[in-house]
């Protein structure tokens, strides 16, 4: 029995650079390719949550552009026993700030073309973050082959 609901937000953030569009991905403390998410704190929406995890551990400082989706999934937590997580995800622009991993966090932080970004999220991402970046990719109109 589920006894505790727990509220993420994050999002998949992008940036028109002189390569062309690049993706960030982050390197969680698991090694698994992943997005920038993290817990609610009391008195924000979840785009201030967003937003803010996303300059917590990535250090870039964003702005939504739009919704994407949520999932959710239970995990075992320490004290609370079986939790339910439910993340929000968005479209984010990146538009200033210094890539920076928070190392308490997540073991790092990169920049990826649109095709790469596919890949890495295929092979080392989490199942559930598959739908995340796809509509992602197609919302911000990159080329991205998904075969």
């Amino acid at each position: 029995m589920i006894e505790m609901q727990e509220i993420s937000a994050g999002g998949v953030v992008y940036r028109k650079s002189p390569e062309g569009l690049e993706i960030q991905l982050i390197r969680d403390r698991f090694g698994k390719i992943s997005l920038a998410k993290g817990k609610m704190e009391p008195g924000e929406t979840v785009e201030e949550t967003a937003l803010r995890e996303i300059q917590e551990e990535t250090g870039m400082i964003g702005r939504i552009v739009a919704p994407i989706d949520q999932i959710s999934y239970t995990y075992t937590h320490s004290v609370h026993g079986e939790t339910e997580k439910i993340v929000h995800y968005y479209v984010v622009e990146a538009l200033e700030g210094d890539l920076q991993a928070q190392v308490e966090e997540i073991n790092g932080v990169s920049w990826f073309a649109p095709q790469e970004a596919w890949l890495q999220q295929k092979q080392q991402g989490y199942d559930n973050n598959d739908s995340i970046l796809r509509k992602a990719l197609e919302y911000i109109q990159a080329e991205v082959d998904f075969s």
